[in-house]
Formats: structure tokens, C-alpha cells, sequence
């Protein structure tokens, strides 16, 4: 009978900004046919009757991760019950995927590389080191003879920090990143980022953390839980424009694709950042369209559906445009 009716369950928040007070719900998700049903906990009533919604799949559903019901952001804060608890809770792990100055010319690559493993990237950005930064991030090889060159290294341009989450996402990561001296086990690590993609020493285009406890450590330097800042952007903010992979493309792991496909026609990616756009937001940045292209409305609903990459590309070449090279708004 379970299977046949399966059900998981969740507690989501939605902020409910006419009010400004944080909405609870009991979110119900029926993975035989992509059904969900929601329960106001508050006020012990049920909030949207059993519908049939194919945009959601229970990979989505975790704890910590935004989902979008009928343009309602909702974030999962907490399992439901044992079961679901049980069921989905129990491996998925997060940790920092870190791209290194050298492998950042390959970023289309590896972010293929990720996305086919079957994580999934939670939060992104491209950032630069202080020399502060870069020594609370190296500090366990204060010691090592080499951790001046280190630090020089990590500093010398841009890197890009994600979060990566998934089934024991640590190892996982850490088997793809392989041996920081790929050629001590020649063997294992021919598919590796660093046999691939890396140079030799401390050149090894990615980092990955080696336990649960030093990724916990190391996102909290990256993307600060307390809600500072972290490390600044890569930002430049000249000689540039603005690119959108929208939320559609995020989520069908074209993202790679698209940077590869930028960087092959000669721009370049100065700055990255993965965001979550509220409804209002996103009606700020589209308000030029307000009133002016008929799909306004179903433009708002898409870029606030789910997270989306703004990019900062920069062109130096005046007769290569990048909106021409983006192609037509109607595909």
C-alpha cells in the first residue's frame, strides 16, 4: 500500500510580504503522479487540494532547498515525518566546490562535470581573496614550505566557490576533483579535474574538502550562514552587460553549455553569481517590459520559478555584440 500511494512530507515557509510574517505549511508531494497537496499549519486547514504539478521532482525536495508552487517561493526547513525523514534525509550531504584561478578559462567544462555527476549546485559565486581570506582558508598549511606560493596562487585572479549538494556529496566531489599531485597515482585518477584539467603542483584548476566538518567549515568562509557577505565579487562593471541563464535552463543543466558556448566566441565572464529572485525583484528588473511585450507576466512567473546565473561578460572586440550573439527573445 505505501508504494502504491507513496507520500512524502514537508515544512515549508513562504514569506508573505503584504503581511511580513513567514507562512508555514505542510507540503505533501505524491511521487506516483507528481501530485502535491498543502495544509496551513497555523490555522489547521488545508491550503491547496491534491494537484497534479510536473515542474516539481522529489529531487528538489530536501531540507534547506527553494522550490516554486504557482509562483509562491517556498523554502523546505524541515522533514514532515520519520518516514520522509528516513527516505530522502539521510545521505544528502553539502559541500564547496571550489574552481581555482587556473581552471577558471574551463569553468563551462567543469560545471558540466558537476552537473552530470547528479549534484546539484545550491549557490554560486565567482569571488576574489584577500590576503585575509586566503590565509583562513589555507590555514592548516601555515606550516607547509610552499604556503607563501599558495596564497599568492588563490589570490591571483577570480575563483568560483559553489555549493554542491547530494547524496554523500564529499567523497563524491572529492573522487571527481582526485589527488592534489595527480601524478602520485597515475592510474586512479585518469578522469579526474586535476589529471584534466590541472597543471603541475599546486595548479589543480579545483578543490574539493576532504570530511563533512571541513566542508561545513569551508562553506561558512564562502557563504557565510550569519548573512555577511563572504569574500567580494569579481564584479568589474565596466565595458560590460548583464547575461541571465533563466531558471528553465538551470534546471536542465545547460548552464555548462551555455558558459562554454560564451567563452568560445571570444567573451569574457567576469563576473557569476546564482540567485533566488523574489516576485517583487523580479518585477523591478523587468519593469522596462511592463506594459510593453504582451508575455510581461509569464516572463516574471519564469525568472522568479527557480534559482538563476547573472553573469557580468565583458567585450572588447565594439563589432561583436552580445545580445545579437543571445539571439532572438522568441526562440
Amino acid at each position: 500500500f505505501q508504494s502504491q500511494d507513496e507520500r512524502f512530507a514537508f515544512i515549508a515557509e513562504w514569506y508573505d510580504a503584504s503581511a511580513s510574517l513567514f507562512r508555514r505549511y505542510e507540503l505533501l508531494y505524491y511521487p506516483k503522479d507528481s501530485s502535491i497537496e498543502m495544509y496551513d499549519v497555523k490555522n489547521r486547514r488545508t491550503f491547496l487540494r491534491r494537484t497534479k504539478y510536473e515542474s516539481l521532482h522529489v529531487e528538489d525536495l530536501y531540507v534547506g532547498s527553494k522550490v516554486t508552487v504557482f509562483s509562491r517561493h517556498l523554502t523546505i526547513v524541515d522533514y514532515g515525518n520519520l518516514y520522509t525523514s528516513r527516505k530522502l534525509g539521510s545521505r544528502k550531504e553539502r559541500t564547496l566546490a571550489l574552481i581555482k584561478p587556473d581552471g577558471m578559462r574551463k569553468i563551462g567544462e567543469l560545471l558540466d562535470i558537476i552537473i552530470n555527476s547528479g549534484l546539484t549546485i545550491t549557490k554560486a559565486k565567482m569571488m576574489l581573496l584577500s590576503r585575509k581570506e586566503a590565509a583562513d582558508f589555507y590555514a592548516d598549511h601555515r606550516a607547509k614550505p610552499f604556503y607563501h606560493e599558495l596564497l599568492q596562487f588563490i589570490m591571483s585572479g577570480p575563483i568560483l566557490a559553489m555549493e554542491l549538494l547530494g547524496d554523500d556529496a564529499v567523497s563524491k566531489w572529492r573522487a571527481i576533483v582526485g589527488p592534489a599531485n595527480p601524478t602520485a597515482t597515475e592510474s586512479d585518477t585518469l578522469d579526474s579535474i586535476s589529471e584534466s584539467f590541472g597543471h603541475c603542483g599546486l595548479r589543480d584548476a579545483a578543490h574539493g574538502p576532504d570530511s563533512v566538518a571541513s566542508a561545513a567549515k569551508e562553506l561558512e568562509l564562502f557563504f557565510p550562514s550569519s548573512g555577511g557577505r563572504g569574500p567580494v565579487s569579481s564584479a568589474k562593471f565596466t565595458n560590460c552587460t548583464c547575461c541571465i541563464i533563466k531558471p528553465h535552463a538551470v534546471s536542465e543543466g545547460l548552464a555548462g553549455k551555455i558558459v562554454k558556448a560564451i567563452l568560445k566566441e571570444g567573451f569574457e565572464i567576469s563576473a557569476l553569481q546564482m540567485f533566488n529572485l523574489e516576485r517583487p525583484n523580479v518585477e523591478e528588473f523587468y519593469e522596462i517590459y511592463k506594459g510593453v511585450v504582451p508575455e510581461y507576466l509569464e516572463m516574471v512567473s519564469e525568472l522568479c520559478s527557480g534559482p538563476c546565473i547573472a553573469m557580468e561578460i565583458r567585450q572588447f572586440d565594439p563589432s561583436k555584440v552580445f545580445r545579437d550573439f543571445c539571439g532572438p527573445s522568441d526562440p
